[in-house]
């Protein structure tokens, strides 16, 4: 039974490459700047495109994030 329960979370399992979504802790380390500069980002930009909120909780679009990275931080 618990062998069964473990196939299936691992069959769910998505690469952390092919999430629409990341959480402010793993965006962090996907993209190797720390989680303090992303909350900052989140806190400036409440209503930016690469922020999904989750109640109050916010989600990173991946692909939309790695836009604004290399459009507006890349020249900073």
């Amino acid at each position: 039974m618990v062998k069964e329960q473990n196939q299936n979370v691992d069959k769910y399992d998505i690469p952390v490459w092919r999430k629409y979504t990341l959480s402010v802790q793993k965006a962090a380390k996907y993209f190797h700047i720390g989680d303090k500069k992303l909350r900052k980002l989140i806190d400036e930009n409440p209503d930016a495109e690469f922020i999904l909120w989750n109640g109050s909780r916010p989600q990173i679009k991946r692909r939309v994030f790695e836009q604004y990275v290399d459009e507006k931080l890349s020249a900073i």
